[in-house]
């Protein structure tokens, strides 16, 4: 018995023959089902039509809820969790249809998205920006203001400023930033003169907008703060946008007619660069996080970013590097980024 007990043993080990032989055996146990093509063809489907939705989400329409808005701005996350999920289900299935057919959105996520994945990061630049939504209910306003002046930034935008805390940032701020100006609720803090300082009509009946021109060691540069309106999610009428659509459109007028050619915006547009409500002004600038970011630069909510409404863009400006900022007591991160103002 017990040398049966040790010849079985030796046979029966953990190396790479016997992990060899189980592979083998999966192999031939696949080769002979005969179901494995027939199977998970729903799957296959699911896979096409998640494939086609990311493909063609610029024409899904904004006629019902604001859908069309909806799905971009949390297109990206189509494909984190729509490919791995259906990946699973065919394994578990064991249904080769599937798993081909899964490859279809992949290939459409990564020709959207792929270019995001590295780090195109880069050295130098001769001007850093920030920007931060800081709540109106931030328990902690000389914190976060502290916490966004230790980014370094030479020139800083804050939105949604409650009026009783304004005090406060500028308090925190003032050994920071020689020259400041706040518009309504929102504020530019630079360390270099500002003038031409006015607010920007974003047909909101109050102020949430503002221009003013920075001059910087290497030249005058026109910078816009924003906060698009909220976007709400309604029992009755489903995701709308209008009226942060309305504001964007004023918005992107409002640059367009700058007669600087050097611009950047900074600010909280309730809207992702894919989404297409955004046109107006996205159409005419670039995305720092898009052409010197690494990743998706997400920054909103604070507490398990999904989506990047905070944003930084420019024209006629080259970006060097852009990234997030460690959390502050808001709900939204701060972001902030490094350019070239002298690139020609």
């Amino acid at each position: 018995m017990a040398q049966a007990y040790m010849t079985e043993t030796g046979g029966g080990g953990t190396g790479p023959g016997r992990r060899g032989s189980r592979l083998r055996r999966l192999y031939d146990a696949l080769r002979g089902d005969r179901g494995i093509w027939r199977r998970g063809i729903v799957l296959a489907a699911l896979a096409v039509v998640l494939a086609l939705v990311m493909l063609l989400h610029a024409r899904i329409p904004n006629r019902v809820g604001n859908l069309g808005s909806l799905t971009e701005t949390f297109l990206p996350w189509l494909g984190i969790v729509g490919v791995p999920l259906l990946l699973i289900l065919a394994l578990v299935r064991k249904s080769a249809t599937a798993l081909i057919a899964v490859l279809v959105p992949v290939t459409v996520w990564l020709n959207l998205f792929g270019g995001l994945l590295g780090d195109k990061s880069g050295t130098g630049g001769d001007l850093t920006v920030a920007t931060h939504n800081v709540n109106a209910d931030n328990p902690d306003p000389s914190g976060t203001a502290r916490d966004v002046a230790a980014s370094g930034a030479d020139v800083l935008a804050l939105e949604e400023l409650k009026t009783s805390a304004v005090p406060v940032y500028e308090r925190a701020l003032a050994s920071t930033y020689r020259y400041h100006s706040v518009q309504g609720t929102v504020g530019l803090w630079s360390k270099y003169p500002l003038s031409g300082v006015e607010p920007v009509d974003i047909k909101l009946g109050w102020t949430r907008a503002m221009r003013a021109t920075v001059n910087t060691p290497e030249g005058e540069v026109a910078v816009y703060v924003a906060h698009m309106p909220s976007v709400r999610v309604k029992l009755a009428a489903g995701f709308t946008a209008r009226q942060r659509d309305t504001s964007a459109d004023a918005l992107g007028e409002a640059i367009a007619e700058e007669k600087l050619s050097k611009v950047i915006l900074l600010g909280d547009l309730n809207g992702t660069m894919n989404d297409r409500a955004l046109n107006a002004v996205t159409s005419q600038m670039r995305s720092t996080q898009g052409a010197a970011g690494s990743g998706f630069g997400f920054s909103w909510p604070a507490s398990f970013p999904m989506a990047r409404i905070d944003q930084i863009m420019v024209k006629g400006i080259e970006p060097v590097s852009s990234w997030t900022l460690p959390r502050t007591g808001s709900d939204h991160l701060p972001v902030a980024a490094r350019v070239n103002v002298t690139t020609p």
